[in-house]
């Protein structure tokens, strides 16, 4: 490496990859700490010799030889690391001073240094003790998708034939003489990859994402009790939410649920492509809905979350990530987290190819609400779609115009209306409806009368 490139390094900063760190005569600990941690994770480098600020401080020159073989002897003495690490080191003459940069390659294995494993987080490096932290780790080195985790007492006629009858014929719908119309379920499950035999340890039946696509809401629980997708709408409460929707159920129930949500809370701007118009909305939704629930990690016990507010939509998932970092069009490689759950979304329709749907996002996002989208992975994947805020906020507007013009109508000519004739009519939770009334209320456009129960609302007189 030469000098120009160790600044450009140096200058952005440390990061997943990137370590700066003093050095004296000698490495310290938290030296091998980061050395576990990029072995641990996606690999890095680490330049001694550089304060946190990326200021080049050196370290002395006699001492540069010495430095490099104190590494490799540490990391290769298996009372220290285990199992041992390969790394790499180089001394850079930078701004007059030395430098030593070491070279971190991800490793297939998991280690630990003087008994603790480490993992990299952001720019931080994180000890594991134990628990669904280092289960997550395993997974990752693995490359086993939870998905595929064979549950041998999980039988067929402990799943739903409804949701099984509802696959198929989205599937049939979706492209006429579709193979699953002519298998019976129990070979639509083994066609789709959900009747697995693991050949390690000899267990064969029903995986996870069987349950998770076609079983009741109790198997569910029971197999992946810490599965749960909330969506929050946050325009005016912002300290907690204006409505919110917590599902636990079945993956393709779950994706209606979630798109519903999105489709009462979020505009629907006009926009044509040729002469057809498109729907920006249905599209950025249904990318942002099935990511969650294809691509997450179903062992993590972090709820996924979906958020509207008034600076645009955020979701949030757990992610088995090969990749750290913000995700762009120019150097995206796709990698589907669970490709028997994808498979059967894009079987039925509610996905599409692997990497499209990063693609229409950036595509979308714009004429949907404004803004370029942001993408994050790591341990746990982040979107961000924002609005601009020269766009009419997210539903908003229109929203809670069209409620009070609802309730208006209910309290026309003298007459009365509650929470709940409010929510059936204009469609909405009786929490949103509870909070038109006591605005008009507050306004003094309407009278609220009788106890919190019983509530009753009315146009208020001059």
């Amino acid at each position: 490496m030469d000098e120009k490139t160790l600044i450009e390094r140096i200058s952005s900063g440390e990061s997943a990859t990137c370590e700066l760190k003093r050095c004296g005569g000698r490495p310290e600990n938290d030296t091998f700490e980061t050395i576990c941690s990029f072995a641990n994770h996606m690999g890095g480098n680490i330049y001694l010799g550089v304060a946190d600020d990326g200021e080049v401080l050196g370290i002395p020159e006699a001492s540069t030889l010495s430095v490099q073989r104190n590494i490799a002897n540490v990391v290769c003495n298996p009372k220290l690391f285990s199992p041992i690490v390969t790394v790499e080191t180089e001394a850079v003459r930078c701004q007059g001073k030395a430098v030593v940069r070491v070279w971190v390659p991800m490793s297939p294995d998991v280690h630990s240094y003087k008994g603790t494993v480490y993992d990299r987080v952001a720019d931080a490096d994180v000890a594991i003790r134990g628990g669904g932290q280092l289960t997550q780790l395993y997974l990752r080195k693995g490359g086993v998708s939870s998905e595929r985790r064979v549950y041998p007492y999980l039988s067929i006629e402990d799943l739903d034939p409804t949701l099984i009858a509802q696959a198929r014929n989205m599937a049939i719908l979706r492209r006429p003489g579709h193979p699953w119309g002519e298998l019976s379920d129990s070979e639509l499950l083994r066609s789709a990859g959900l009747w697995q035999r693991n050949y390690a340890t000899g267990e064969k039946g029903l995986t996870l994402a069987a349950g998770l696509l076609f079983g009741p809401d109790d198997v569910i629980r029971s197999i992946a009790p810490s599965y749960r997708t909330d969506a929050l709408l946050r325009v005016e409460n912002t300290d907690r939410y204006d409505d919110r929707l917590s599902t636990s159920t079945n993956l393709i129930d779950a994706y209606k649920q979630l798109m519903t949500f999105c489709e009462q809370y979020l505009p629907d701007p006009f926009h044509l492509e040729g002469d057809v118009r498109v729907s920006v909305r249905s599209i950025v939704c249904r990318e942002l809905v099935s990511n969650m629930l294809i691509h997450r990690e179903y062992s993590s016990p972090t709820a996924a979350q979906l958020e509207i507010s008034r600076d645009g939509i955020r979701t949030r998932n757990a992610s088995r990530t090969f990749f750290q970092g913000r995700i762009r069009l120019d150097d995206f490689s796709p990698v589907s987290k669970n490709p028997l759950i994808a498979s059967v979304f894009a079987q039925v329709g509610l996905a599409e190819e692997l990497g499209s749907g990063t693609k229409n996002l950036y595509r979308y996002s714009k004429p949907f609400l404004g803004g370029d989208p942001l993408l994050e992975d790591g341990d746990v994947f982040r979107a961000w779609i924002p609005r601009d805020p020269h766009n009419r906020p997210a539903r908003e507007t229109n929203t809670r115009i069209g409620v009070n013009d609802i309730i208006m109508e209910l309290v026309a000519n003298d007459a009365e209306t509650t929470v709940r004739d409010v929510a059936e009519r204009a469609g909405v939770t009786p929490r949103t409806a509870s909070s038109h009334l006591n605005a008009l209320a507050n306004e003094g456009r309407l009278e609220a009368t009788g106890s919190t129960r019983d509530r009753r609302y009315r146009k208020a007189r001059k």
